[in-house]
């Protein structure tokens, strides 16, 4: 067996490096027997003691003890001031109706310690603690627990087949390759051991295998993540209080764990949710007096004018350092292995942090936005991170990325938190994330970034504590910004996708682009999309798409039954008959109900009129030109506004009319630029020598000089 030192034995504690391994298992796996056989220095509030715990052979509290080691070669080069190594056992309790505690402990931890009983294998709260051990913990060691049930000649065959079955619940985490061992806490019945006062008279249980578990847990035990002190001071002191008691003529006593920073003696400290300032008066770390504790330390606080019964469990941290949430925007992902239906919008919710589990209404949103963003979502250095440990009440472990949230971006309305998306195979659908508004029912105080995990506690359960698949956590998250829950979705921009779908009715001239040779339309024209009385003004400008993916612009009426005209910058190949898609946003929150779209035009594409042989041209031909008019002129000048594409809008051409014909007749006819395959319409006359004035809706980028046809 290592070297186990004795309570009476003290070591100076600036040289021991104190690692807290939480003990989490299924109700009655022999977790506290176990913790005991462990154990050899209690702390105050060491293993539950209450009545009904001894009565009931179960823990119903956070139970704390310790045991110390030598430190093992393989942390020395890590902590090379430290000595000894000082293992800190968080005993949380296993009953169903206990998951806040669990909950709690869980975040205070460095490595899980989890135990099964090697009898019934996987029950239902194993599969919770398994998943609280993804959430808070890189490392996981298992032991089978009670296998001195199994006959001795069996017992190893036996114990295989067990480690088999939990092997396969273990695959697909980052515990798929956890070390297990058989083990036995109590010899011939733990809760017999479990129900015993710890005294220094009481008896030695006989046990099995427990001096191999404690070397696995030396031999495993990664470096945990601490700062140092300069480090630490330099950091806001947080505290995470489980247990408070008075203590007659001294004060009250906190104990708990520093999750980060710093404090000594004579300190200030703040008690957020009571809304006071006390100073440390004395601490200690299981009974001996220090003059300061750091990021990593189990220890007892002692201040003075508190009423322990005003705080429970909760938080103590440097004055202004832990801010009230009264609603947040976190980053979350659902858990697994809850299969009790779906998530959804403003649906209430068990949210823990820390050691506060209030309720909380959440909307979700923003899956498919960060979707996008996956791949660069991941933490930067979890590789890194999963080679040592480090306390819980942060999101890293739990694989939640730092991204701040903008409240420019767009997002498609959701239901509620979705498990799938449409996106391309081979996207990773377990790193599916998702925007989440906490509306909590009683404000929090927590530092950012804290992590979260959403329960749904009400949810019934057998009275063993379930079935090995049911699980009651739902979802983890990260705490990203504070909002004011009343408002904050008036400012998020959702929207929901609006669809409307017409037909090509008519197409217009044919063109062989230049890039490709391909005969596209530029101009086509529409119909079973608008009424008649519909005002066309609204959607003048809206960009539409075929089924190909073509993009096209609104630009006018067409007749009085509600067709319309689309413009093609790039041409298309649609046919008539084909369907075209008006899609557009509509955003939650606006008053003006106005249509949005992001599509942009593509850039232009040009290509030569194809001249198609038309039985009503070929007679149109045949009708005597009208005196005075001619078919080609001559671009005279460019003239008119400039416009956003930094074409001009008009043009004066001549050649087309005798000085003798009234051009206020030819208003509207069509005006055709051959070398730029632009198109126009005479808006009025020019002098009087018969130049007439062409307009061009999309501007002309011919110059001077260049020929120009009338279309009779």
């Amino acid at each position: 067996m290592p070297e186990v030192k004795t309570a009476e034995q003290q070591f100076d504690p600036q040289e021991i490096l104190n690692v807290n391994v939480g003990v989490l298992g299924h109700v009655d796996s022999g977790k506290t027997s176990l913790v005991k056989a462990l154990s050899t220095l209690l702390s105050t509030a060491a293993l539950d003691k209450s009545k009904e715990s001894r009565e009931r052979g179960m823990t119903l509290d956070l139970g704390f003890s310790c045991f110390f080691l030598d430190l093992p070669e393989h942390l020395q080069k890590h902590f090379p001031d430290k000595k000894k190594l000082q293992i800190t056992l968080v005993d949380c309790p296993g009953h169903a109706s206990l998951i806040r505690t669990i909950i709690g402990g869980a975040q205070i931890i460095d490595m899980v310690l989890l135990i099964v009983d090697a009898v019934k294998g996987w029950q239902a709260q194993t599969t919770e603690c398994l998943v609280l051990a993804q959430l808070t913990s890189p490392h996981l060691l298992v032991a089978l627990n009670k296998a001195d049930m199994f006959e001795p000649n069996e017992r190893e065959k036996q114990l295989e087949a067990a480690k088999s079955k939990v092997r396969k619940r273990l695959k697909g985490t980052r515990f798929a390759d956890a070390p297990m061992i058989g083990v036995a806490a109590c010899v011939g019945g733990e809760k017999a051991a479990a129900n015993a006062e710890e005294t220094k008279t009481s008896a030695v249980h006989e046990t099995y295998q427990m001096d191999l578990l404690v070397d696995l847990l030396k031999a495993k035990l990664p470096p945990p993540r601490r700062s140092v002190t300069n480090e630490a001071k330099e950091q806001p002191f947080y505290f995470s209080v489980d247990h408070c008691f008075p203590i007659r003529g001294r004060g009250t006593v906190l104990t708990g764990t520093v999750l980060s920073g710093f404090a000594a003696v004579n300190d200030g400290i703040e008690f957020p949710s009571l809304g006071m300032d006390r100073k440390i008066k004395s601490i200690q770390m299981f009974k001996r007096q220090v003059q300061h504790i750091q990021q990593g330390d189990r220890a007892g606080i002692c201040v003075s004018n508190l009423d322990a019964k005003l705080l429970e469990r909760g938080i103590v941290a440097a004055p202004g350092a832990v801010p009230l949430w009264k609603g947040a925007i976190a980053l979350v992902r659902k858990v697994p292995y809850y299969t009790s239906g779906k998530l959804m919008c403003n649906s209430k919710f068990h949210v823990s942090v820390g050691h506060t589990t209030v309720m909380a209404t959440l909307t979700f949103w923003g899956a498919r936005e960060l979707a996008h963003q996956a791949a660069e979502a991941k933490n930067d250095a979890s590789s890194n991170k999963l080679m040592s440990s480090w306390l819980g009440g942060d999101a890293d472990l739990a694989g939640l990325p730092k991204i701040p949230f903008d409240f420019q971006q767009d997002f498609v309305f959701q239901d509620s938190l979705l498990e799938t998306l449409d996106i391309a195979p081979g996207d990773p659908q377990e790193t599916l994330l998702h925007w989440a508004l906490l509306d909590f029912q009683t404000p929090v105080y927590c530092p950012a970034h804290s992590l979260v995990i959403g329960s749904r506690l009400d949810v019934a359960v057998d009275s063993d504590g379930g079935t090995a698949s049911s699980c009651r956590l739902a979802f983890s998250g990260r705490l990203i910004e504070r909002v004011e829950p009343s408002t904050a979705m008036t400012q998020i921009r959702l929207y929901t996708e609006k669809q409307k779908v017409g037909v090509v009715s008519k197409l217009g001239d044919p063109h062989k682009r230049f890039d490709d040779q391909k005969v596209v339309c530029y101009e086509i024209f529409g119909a079973d999309l608008f009424k008649k009385e519909t005002n066309m003004k609204l959607f003048i400008g809206m960009k539409m798409e075929t089924e190909q993916g073509d993009i096209g612009e609104i630009k006018s009426s067409y007749g009085t039954s509600g067709k319309f005209r689309l413009y093609f910058p790039g041409g298309t190949e649609v046919q008539e008959g084909e369907p075209l898609y008006l899609r557009f946003k509509r955003f939650m929150h606006d008053p003006t109900k106005s249509m949005q779209q992001s599509t942009a035009l593509p850039p232009s594409r040009p290509g030569a009129r194809l001249e198609v042989e038309n039985p009503k041209k070929e007679a149109n031909k045949k009708k005597p030109r009208e005196k005075g008019v001619n078919l080609i002129g001559e671009l005279a000048s460019i003239k008119g506004d400039v416009l956003a594409n930094g074409k001009y809008s008009m043009a004066i051409v001549s050649g087309f009319f005798a000085p003798e014909i009234n051009i206020k007749e030819k208003v509207g006819t069509k005006v055709f630029i051959p070398s730029t395959q632009e198109e126009g319409s005479i808006v009025g006359g020019f002098g009087k020598a018969g130049k007439c004035k062409v307009a061009f809706e999309l501007g002309i980028s011919a110059k001077e000089g260049d020929k120009a046809e009338l279309k009779l």
